[in-house]
């Protein structure tokens, strides 16, 4: 705990340092997913293909980190400054847009009068998904993997 002070001034920093590393390595594998396949001419169902990949990324990050499961969720933030929270909470609605911008083109081919909405709804319901999933992970100390049976989840939700 010693040398944790030693490099940051105050508990606040080391929680922006932690959630600036959750950010940099979410969104740039993020930035990854939904640069490839977002071509002219790409098959409808890429969108939920990258949307499904998407939801992996940020269940597996949680996964393979557990230690940052309570920080993403906000459990370790109750106590802190309420702008980190607010940061936790911009990150999901980055995930959210970022869904959003997989799925409406879907939506879109799939001949829906209101592809933006409908894509907004599934990317609201993926992201309430993603955080419930890393709230029971770790509500259940870590014993239920946010991962169980996504596959089978995913198909039932698009």
């Amino acid at each position: 705990e010693a040398a944790l002070y030693r490099h940051f001034a105050s508990k606040a920093q080391m929680f922006e340092a932690l959630i600036d590393f959750i950010e940099q390595a979410v969104f740039t594998r993020m930035a990854q997913i939904l640069e490839n396949g977002s071509h002219e001419g790409a098959p409808p169902d890429e969108g939920a293909h990258r949307a499904q990949r998407v939801v992996a990324l940020v269940l597996q990050f949680g996964e393979r980190n557990p230690g940052l499961v309570r920080v993403m969720v906000g459990d370790a933030l109750v106590l802190e400054h309420e702008r980190l929270q607010q940061r936790m909470n911009q990150f999901f609605d980055r995930i959210e847009s970022g869904l959003r911008q997989c799925l409406r083109p879907a939506a879109g081919a799939a001949g829906s009068a209101t592809p933006s909405v409908d894509a907004q709804v599934a990317a609201s319901v993926l992201t309430a998904f993603v955080q419930g999933r890393l709230q029971r992970f770790a509500r259940t100390g870590l014993r239920r993997l946010p991962t169980e049976h996504l596959e089978a989840s995913l198909a039932l939700m698009l």
